[in-house]
C-alpha cells in the first residue's frame, strides 16, 4: 500500500485521496483474520499499522506480552512532549474465527456498506485513528497536547494482559479517546454497564445410568437448576443482566455425568450492583447436597458512570463535529464494555464510540457504512489536535 504525504492547513479537510486511503487501509487489515485467540494474526494487523507510521516523527513501540496474545502497540505522536496528554485506545483482535472472510462473511461491499469479520468492531475505528494521527504527522499539524496512540490484543477477552498499561497510561494522560464503534446511527457512548464473568462447576457422583442410576448424583441436572435460578438474578428495572452463554458436561449418554460447567456474563449499571451481585454468586448453594459446587470469576469491567467532565469533554466533541457538519449525539448508557470502562475509573474523561458507524457487531452480517469514514476520522483528528 502506497503511504502518503499531504500538504498542511489549520482547517479541519479529507481529501477524495484521504478517504480512498482509509477505506484501502481498512481492507488491508480485515483480510487480515485476527481473532484474539490467534495471536498470529492479530501480531500481524499490529505490524501492518506500526508500519504506517515508518518515516514520521512518531515513537512507535511493539512489546510482547505472553505466549497467548500478540504484544501491545504503543505510538507516540511527539515522542519528545512528557505532559499528559491525549490517550487514543483502539484494539487489533476480533472474535469472527479464522476462515469466516472466506465463509461467512465474505469482505465486499454492497453500496455505502463494507462486509467482513472486524471491519465494523473495530478495524474501522481503529484506521480512523491511524489515519486522523498520520494527517497531523504529514501536515506538520501542532497538537495542543501529546497523542499517544495504544493498540492492544485482547480486548475481546476482556484485556487480560493490556488492562494494567492502559490504566498507567490512562492515569498519565488526561483525556481519552476510544475507537469503538459508533452506536445507532452514528451515536457516541458517554457511558457503559460493568461487566462481570463467571464460571460455575458442579462436580457430582458418577454411575451407570441403567444399573446404577439411584447412585448417581448428577453434575448436569444440578447446572440446569442452578441456571434457571442465576438467570432470574436479572432485573431490568435496575439495569442487571445476566446471561448464562456456555454451557458443558457428561461424559456418555449412559453415565450420570460427573462433571458440568456453566459460563456466565454479568451486566451491572454501577459498582455497588456490582459488588452486590458478586455477593449473590459467591452465595450459590446446590439443590442436591451430594453435588459440589464452585464458582470462579467476578467483575471485569467496571462500570463506565457518566459525570460533569465527561459532560464538558461530550460538549468539545459536539462542537467540533458541528464545525465538520454533523450533530454528534450520545448514545446514553449502553449494555456492552470497552477499554473505556478501565480509563473512566482511573479518573480520566473519556469519549468512546468514536469509530465507524455500521451494524452487526460480532455476526455474519457485520458492516461498517463507508460514508461515516471521513466525518468520524476528522472528529478523532480535531479532538486530538485541539484538547488542551
Amino acid at each position: 500500500m502506497t503511504r502518503r504525504t499531504t500538504g498542511g492547513g489549520s482547517a479541519l479537510t479529507m481529501t477524495a485521496a484521504d478517504a480512498d486511503f482509509c477505506l484501502d487501509l481498512i481492507r488491508e487489515l480485515v483480510a487480515i483474520e485476527s481473532p484474539t485467540s490467534h495471536p498470529a494474526g492479530v501480531q500481524h494487523v499490529l505490524e501492518a499499522t506500526a508500519e504506517i507510521f515508518a518515516g514520521t516523527r512518531a515513537r512507535v513501540s511493539l512489546t510482547p506480552t505472553d505466549e497467548r496474545y500478540a504484544g501491545l502497540l504503543e505510538i507516540r505522536l511527539d515522542p519528545d512532549r512528557d505532559e499528559p496528554g491525549v490517550l487514543v485506545l483502539s484494539h487489533a483482535d476480533t472474535v469472527h474465527p479464522v476462515g469466516a472472510i472466506q465463509t461467512t462473511l465474505k469482505m465486499r461491499r454492497e453500496g455505502d456498506r463494507l462486509y467482513g469479520p472486524g471491519v465494523y468492531d473495530m478495524k474501522g475505528g481503529l484506521v480512523l485513528a491511524v489515519a486522523a494521527a498520520r494527517r497531523i504527522l504529514d501536515q506538520g499539524r501542532r497538537t495542543r497536547l501529546p497523542v499517544t496512540l495504544l493498540v492492544t490484543p485482547d480486548e475481546e477477552v476482556g484485556s487480560p494482559v493490556s488492562r494494567a498499561r492502559i490504566e498507567e497510561l490512562a492515569r498519565a494522560n488526561r483525556y481519552a479517546l476510544v475507537t469503538e464503534p459508533a452506536r445507532d446511527g452514528g451515536k457516541i457512548v458517554t457511558a457503559r454497564k460493568g461487566v462481570g464473568r463467571f464460571t460455575l462447576e458442579a462436580t457430582g457422583a458418577p454411575s451407570h445410568a441403567g444399573s446404577y442410576h439411584e447412585k448417581g448424583a448428577s453434575a448436569v441436572r444440578e447446572i440446569a437448576r442452578q441456571i434457571a435460578a442465576i438467570e432470574d438474578f436479572t432485573d431490568y428495572a435496575r439495569g442487571i443482566t445476566v446471561n448464562v452463554g456456555i454451557v458443558s458436561g457428561g461424559t456418555a449418554v449412559n453415565v450420570i455425568p460427573e462433571k458440568a460447567t456453566a459460563e456466565i456474563d454479568l451486566r451491572v449499571c454501577d459498582a455497588a450492583a456490582g459488588a452486590e451481585m458478586e455477593a449473590r454468586f459467591r452465595a450459590i448453594a446446590p439443590f442436591d447436597p451430594r453435588v459440589r459446587l464452585a464458582i470462579e470469576g467476578g467483575m471485569n469491567r467496571p462500570a463506565f458512570a457518566r459525570d460533569g467532565a465527561i459532560d464538558a469533554l461530550f460538549e468539545r466533541a459536539r462542537a467540533i463535529a458541528s464545525e465538520i457538519g454533523f450533530d454528534l449525539v450520545s448514545a446514553g448508557l449502553v449494555g456492552g464494555g470497552s477499554d473505556g470502562n478501565f480509563t473512566v475509573t482511573q479518573g480520566t474523561p473519556t469519549l468512546d464510540g468514536l469509530g465507524v458507524d455500521g451494524d452487526g457487531a460480532h455476526t455474519n452480517h457485520e458492516y461498517m457504512l463507508i460514508s461515516s469514514i471521513a466525518p468520524r476520522s476528522l472528529l478523532l483528528q480535531g479532538l486530538m489536535e485541539r484538547l488542551d
